[in-house]
């Protein structure tokens, strides 16, 4: 299970959220109490692992400075979480390495999502960054698009939310905050192990195997 934990604003943060397993790390630049400058992401980075993809979150900005903002600070990936038309997307996913289109779950958009011509699709609540849940009955994306689901997503109810949902990723905020930017450690750490929890281990030995795994 892709885990993306966002509303990172402290290296401290990201730093922790990789050492327990997140697989990205979200960076804000859009009006938010989690908004950061894009020299501090840079700084923050430029520290984590090759291996971890580094997001910018964006609201309506222009394409091109989308563009512009991702690879001067050095990120891996956009992510569009307005109302970009799919020609807009389709831009910004020629320029940027991972592109990720945020809809509101159950929004007429989201019929058109492989228009769009991104990586993934992340179906969120109507208010991002809210912390509420929405009917994950919603939670659908038109065949062959990976889907990443986000809102208000708990340590408590991710096992859940995967189970019914059969996601590619997940995305989280305020299920692992203290205060908004600022994780909680322990919060942080129950999360990402229960989402990683609900993975099929690649394989399963049992006491009457028919072979030796010696030979």
């Amino acid at each position: 299970m892709f885990v993306k934990i966002c509303g990172t604003t402290s290296e401290a943060d990201a730093l922790l959220a990789v050492a327990l397993g997140a697989d990205a790390v979200g960076f804000v630049f859009a009006p938010s109490p989690r908004q950061i400058a894009p020299g501090v992401a840079s700084d923050i980075a430029k520290r984590l692992p090759p291996e971890v993809l580094t997001v910018g979150v964006f609201r309506d900005e222009a394409p091109a400075r989308v563009v512009e903002i991702v690879n001067t600070v050095g990120l891996r990936a956009a992510q569009l979480h307005g109302h970009e038309t799919a020609d807009q997307a389709r831009w910004v996913r020629e320029r940027v390495p991972f592109v990720i289109q945020a809809f509101p779950a159950g929004a007429p958009a989201v019929a058109r999502a492989g228009e769009y011509g991104v990586d993934v699709v992340m179906l969120d609540a109507p208010r991002p960054g809210s912390g509420q849940v929405f009917d994950w009955a919603l939670a659908e994306v038109p065949d062959g698009l990976r889907l990443m689901l986000a809102g208000g997503l708990t340590a408590g109810n991710v096992a859940e939310a995967i189970a019914r949902v059969h996601p590619w990723g997940v995305d989280v905020v305020t299920g692992v905050e203290k205060s908004p930017g600022v994780k909680d450690p322990i919060s942080l750490r129950a999360f990402i192990a229960a989402a990683k929890a609900t993975e099929e281990p690649e394989y399963e030995s049992t006491a009457s195997a028919p072979f030796d795994q010696d030979d």
